[in-house]
């Protein structure tokens, strides 16, 4: 994901808060397990930088492929082959976890589970361009909570659909502002080829969620495309808790991965700490990540779920 340097501003929620959020909200059991998700984290790593058309990109993509045929009541997998403006062919692969499938309401969470060739972060140092980065936040992170979530959603099936979406290629490119062609692959294959059925009530992005000093800020083109949806999250993180680490001020507007979401009308969201300093560098590594982070995180989301069911 690339920054895009507009000012970010705050937008009035359009009309009553999707799904009854400004009721009572009790604080629920916590269901999501922060440690074990921590473990999947910690198992991509090991695999290496996850690069489309690498060995430790095959490696995961059978992992997430195994994992999610035990704990999904469907499976979908969309392969394709992404020929780079170099004219490089990539094998790449967006992995869609349905819970409840028949349910006519429906969320859709999503991560990207690709990792970068290059380190270009404005602190990188010269001899680091060359290098990829590991991604324990600005992958693994978002793919760890996709996992809690399934394996909580597979013990207590919610009474809502539920589509978790891990897309690849989003991270593979240079350029986020120009000519895309090589960025958000998997978020906009899946845009173009949607599973059939209603479109979710909304969807959120969780992007490099697990940074030990954890701070998520509302998005710029979150509170433009789906400022409602902003407002349902941050408030249900505050109900149940977790206000410290969800900030209700924008700060960043980012082009991510809801940005292709956005053009085909869901209403997308992103929650992303980009406050990260080792953001697209060498050193996205396991010791800037945590179980506390995640476990933040992990509840929010299945707050949201519950909610939506009720």
């Amino acid at each position: 994901m690339r920054r895009r340097f507009a000012p970010a501003f705050r937008l009035a929620p359009l009309g009553l808060l999707l799904l009854g959020a400004c009721r009572e909200h009790p604080r629920p059991p916590r269901e999501f397990d922060g440690a074990s998700a921590f473990r999947y984290l910690e198992t991509q790593v090991a695999f290496g930088p996850r690069i489309p058309g690498t060995a430790p990109h095959e490696r995961e993509a059978a992992w997430l492929d195994s994992l999610l045929r035990a704990r999904s009541d469907t499976l979908v997998v969309q392969q394709w082959t992404h020929v780079t403006a170099k004219g490089d062919s990539l094998p790449l692969h967006n992995f869609i976890a349905r819970f409840n499938p028949a349910a006519s309401e429906r969320l859709l969470f999503l991560a990207h589970w690709d990792t970068r060739p290059m380190s270009d972060s404005p602190l990188s140092t010269k001899s680091d361009s060359s290098k990829p980065v590991p991604g324990a936040n600005d992958g693994a992170s978002g793919v760890a909570l996709l996992l809690g979530v399934a394996d909580a959603l597979r013990k207590t099936r919610p009474t809502v659909g539920v589509d978790l979406l891990f897309v690849d290629g989003e991270d593979y490119g240079t350029d986020f502002n120009g000519d895309r062609r090589d960025v958000l692959i998997g978020s906009r294959w899946y845009a173009e080829h949607q599973v059939p059925g209603p479109k979710p009530l909304y969807a959120v992005l969780f992007d490099m969620v697990a940074d030990r000093d954890q701070q998520f800020y509302e998005e710029g083109n979150s509170l433009t495309g789906a400022p409602e949806v902003v407002e349902l999250v941050w408030t249900t993180a505050r109900d149940i808790g977790h206000g410290d680490h969800f900030i209700a001020s924008p700060k960043h507007t980012l082009i991510d991965d809801h940005v292709e979401l956005q053009k085909v009308g869901i209403r997308a969201i992103d929650v992303v700490d980009f406050d990260y300093p080792s953001w697209h560098t060498p050193y996205d590594t396991i010791d800037k990540v945590s179980v506390a982070s995640l476990q933040v995180v992990g509840d929010v989301a299945m707050a949201l779920v519950r909610e939506a069911g009720k």
